[in-house]
C-alpha cells in the first residue's frame, strides 16, 4: 500500500534522478552533439586509432554509466507505479463488496476477490 512506502530517498537515489531529468533535456543533447563536433576535427591532430579511440571511449564509459543510472530511475518509477496500482485494485475490491447485492451484475461477483489476489501479484511473480 502507499502507506508502506519509505519517503526517504537516499543519495544514490536523488543522483539518479537529478541525471536522469539532466539528460532527458534538450541541453545535453545539445551537449552531445557539440562533443561530437569538437571531437571531428581533431582528425587533424592525431593518427587515425587515437583519433577514434577518443571518441568510442568517451562513449563507452558514459553509456557505460548513464544505464545504471537510468536503470535506478526505471526501477524506482515502477515500483511508484506498482504501488498506485495495488491501492487502487484494493479499494475498487472494497468498494465492490459495498455494494448492494441488487446493484452488483450477476458475473463479476467474484471480481473483488481476483481484484485482492493481484494486490502484490507482482512479489509473488518476481522471485
Amino acid at each position: 500500500m502507499p502507506s508502506d512506502i519509505d519517503s526517504q530517498v537516499g543519495r544514490f537515489d536523488r543522483f539518479s534522478s537529478r541525471a536522469s531529468k539532466l539528460t532527458s533535456r534538450p541541453g545535453y543533447f545539445v551537449g552531445c552533439v557539440l562533443l561530437v563536433l569538437i571531437w571531428a576535427p581533431t582528425f587533424l591532430v592525431f593518427d587515425h586509432l587515437t583519433w577514434h579511440l577518443l571518441i568510442d571511449t568517451a562513449t563507452t564509459v558514459i553509456t557505460f554509466l548513464m544505464v545504471a543510472l537510468l536503470q535506478n530511475s526505471e526501477t524506482r518509477n515502477d515500483a511508484a507505479l506498482q504501488h498506485k496500482l495495488n491501492a487502487v485494485a484494493a479499494g475498487l475490491a472494497d468498494l465492490m463488496d459495498r455494494l448492494p447485492d441488487g446493484d452488483r451484475p450477476e458475473e463479476p461477483k467474484q471480481r473483488p476477490s481476483e481484484l485482492r489476489r493481484a494486490v502484490g501479484l507482482e512479489d509473488d511473480e518476481s522471485v
